[in-house]
């Protein structure tokens, strides 16, 4: 028996060795890192239980110089970027390297607040702004729990206790060694070597704190590792950047570690941001209106998505959703209540102020005047201010679109157009995917006193042929509306995505069968018994139930902030409830796992298909 088990254990290695570095060698038909964790589990337990064994072919390990070193510049760079900021909750702790565990009761100036949450800090502040002349007061109901930078716990007891831990701190706005100018775009994952470096895990990282813990055992000597790439960061101004190596990662973090203001201050976000700071802020990009209220009413229905251009020369142009442009004037003024920017428009009366900034976060700046007037703009460096009719007609023949959304006199009818995307080309022809057959209609872009029209003409689609007018265009995204309808289209390339490219090779080669569906609590897979799923190149998918009847539909894998797969089959059970957008968790060339979240995040049901033998 010993024997048969250690026997098990040098297949299981083999195995292990040779598919990890066959996902390594860019020549192999295999899905890149970013689908390593979920490709490496199920694949292997697959090929561990199978009857038959391919000849084990001899692969060169990874390289060294992918690991990361315990004394680098960049794993110290990935352990600051991951280290416990403790500035956000400074209004409390007044100690930047430390942050207090919620929830935590306090009393500010005289009245009790409980904190359940970091936008508690909010009702502090304002609290303490309510007037100018008097002693501003905190006091903590002990104990509390406080989490340091290495994300250690510790419980404080007292006042004293607290001030004794926060002299490790730095001091208010002084140089530290935690970067908090760029983050990790999570989940990423690390491929874990032994020491002849052969790999022999992948581990997904979720947070900063499992990163920081990560990167301390890799300092420690403890694991040799290497990151898998690609990965995206972010900016302190809600842009991205790609990274594709070492490198490329040391050199953006180096970059971006300084660029913005970490707000290491014992007032509550972002109290000391200066007028030129603001002025250049608000002309780096557009602006679009998020949220508006006037006179505690809100108006955000009618500005919503309308976008802010700040020029240099005073001027701000508003592009209102149906195109319009309407032009004003800004400018800005030191204040005893802080920064002030000042609107006048002559048609704009609810934007014709002077606002107060009263916060700038990330990629966000809130506006207030007494009143209960507040404007809140979002930041984005994708959107095209400047449409044109050749612009529209560039972007809609770039690749394919999907529908993403169409509400029909308020009815949602973006169902029936899971699988068939839309290809527009240069001829005016447009073109639609229904059960692996193109549709051929035409399109036009239009100029009229409103904007853009993109008029479909499509027979036996009633909800596109119509006129649309585009409300908004980015790089992407195009958004269209008539009287009572909407629609949202999507681009879809997936000739430039691999992990795209691995899905759809592994669908079309061969027939598939349901392995597992599962609602809520309830399994009904037995349904499925004996029907077998055909997912052909055309993006037709075609069922055989076991009369040798066939059932249409149509399919299509795409990427939306992750990846799916999309299923719509003709009205007929057992197969009719499957018609879904499927979130893809895992996958490998012989089974792919679906499910279906709730709006909260909760599994609803899960679909896993496997291929027939």
């Amino acid at each position: 028996m010993e024997f048969f088990f250690w026997k098990r254990v040098g297949i299981f290695q083999g195995i292990l060795f040779y598919i990890q570095n066959a996902m390594l060698n860019p020549k192999l038909n295999i899905m890149k890192t970013k689908l390593r964790t979920f490709l490496l589990i199920p694949f292997f337990a697959l090929l561990l239980f199978t009857s038959c064994q391919d000849e084990v072919t001899e692969i060169t390990p990874p390289s060294e110089a992918e690991a990361l070193t315990a004394n680098s510049e960049l794993t110290t760079f990935i352990g600051a970027t991951a280290k416990m900021d403790g500035s956000k909750d400074n209004i409390i702790d007044k100690a930047n390297c430390l942050s207090v565990e919620l929830p935590v009761t306090v009393i500010a100036n005289g009245l009790e607040i409980t904190v359940d949450s970091p936008e508690d800090y909010k009702v502090i502040k304002a609290i303490f702004n309510e007037f100018d002349d008097d002693d501003d007061n905190l006091e903590i109901i002990f104990p509390i729990t406080v989490i340091l930078s290495d994300y250690t716990e510790v419980t404080i007891e007292n006042r004293d206790a607290l001030e004794n831990l926060a002299k490790d701190c730095q001091g208010e706005n002084e140089e530290d060694d935690d970067i908090e100018c760029i983050d990790f775009k999570y989940p990423i994952s690390f491929s874990v070597y032994n020491t002849q470096f052969q790999i022999i895990d992948v581990v997904t990282i979720e947070s900063d704190r499992q990163l920081y813990l990560f990167i301390k055992r890799v300092k420690q000597g403890e694991v040799f590792a290497s990151l898998n790439f690609p990965i995206t960061m972010m900016l302190a101004d809600g842009s991205t950047i790609e990274v594709n190596n070492n490198l490329e990662l040391q050199n953006t973090i180096r970059d971006a570690k300084d660029t913005c203001d970490e707000d290491d201050d014992n007032n509550y976000n972002d109290d000391d941001f200066t007028q030129d700071r603001l002025e250049e802020l608000l002309k780096t990009c557009p602006w679009v209106v998020y949220e508006v209220n006037r006179n505690q009413n809100s108006l955000t229905d009618i500005y919503l998505e309308y976008v802010m251009v700040f020029k240099e020369d005073g001027v701000v142009k508003v592009h209102k959703r149906g195109g319009d442009i309407l032009t004003g004037t800004w400018s800005t003024r030191v204040t005893n209540d802080g920064v002030a920017l000042k609107l006048e428009f002559d048609t704009l009366v609810d934007f014709t102020l002077e606002w107060f900034v009263y916060e700038i976060e990330y990629g966000r700046i809130k506006l207030y005047t007494e009143g209960g007037n507040k404007i809140i703009l979002k930041k984005n460096c994708d959107i095209v201010v400047d449409i044109t009719k050749e612009r529209i007609e560039n972007y809609l023949q770039e690749c394919f679109w999907r529908v993403a959304r169409l509400s029909i006199n308020g009815t949602d009818n973006e169902k029936d157009y899971i699988g068939t995307p839309l290809k527009f080309f240069p001829n005016n022809e447009v073109k639609i995917r229904v059960n692996g057959e193109f549709v051929i209609g035409t399109y036009q872009v239009l100029v009229r006193n409103v904007g853009f029209i993109l008029q479909i003409d499509l027979e036996g689609r009633p909800d596109l042929k119509l006129e649309w007018l585009v409300t908004f265009l980015e790089p992407g995204l195009i958004k269209l509306e008539n009287a009572n309808n909407k629609m949202v289209l999507e681009r879809h390339c997936p000739d430039v995505d691999d992990d795209l490219k691995f899905i759809d090779a592994a669908l079309v080669a061969g027939t598939w069968e349901v392995a597992k569906y599962q609602v809520g609590d309830i399994n009904k897979t037995e349904n499925y018994a004996m029907y077998t799923m055909d997912f052909l190149i055309s993006g037709r998918l075609k069922v055989t139930d076991p009369n040798n009847g066939i059932i249409a539909g149509s399919w299509l894998a795409y990427r939306k902030e992750g990846l799916y797969l999309g299923m719509l089959f003709e009205n007929i059970a057992p197969f009719n409830v499957l018609t879904h957008r499927w979130k893809i968790v895992a996958i490998t060339a012989n089974r792919i796992e679906l499910k279906d979240f709730s709006a909260t995040g909760t599994v609803e049901s899960i679909l896993i298909l496997e291929k027939k033998i």
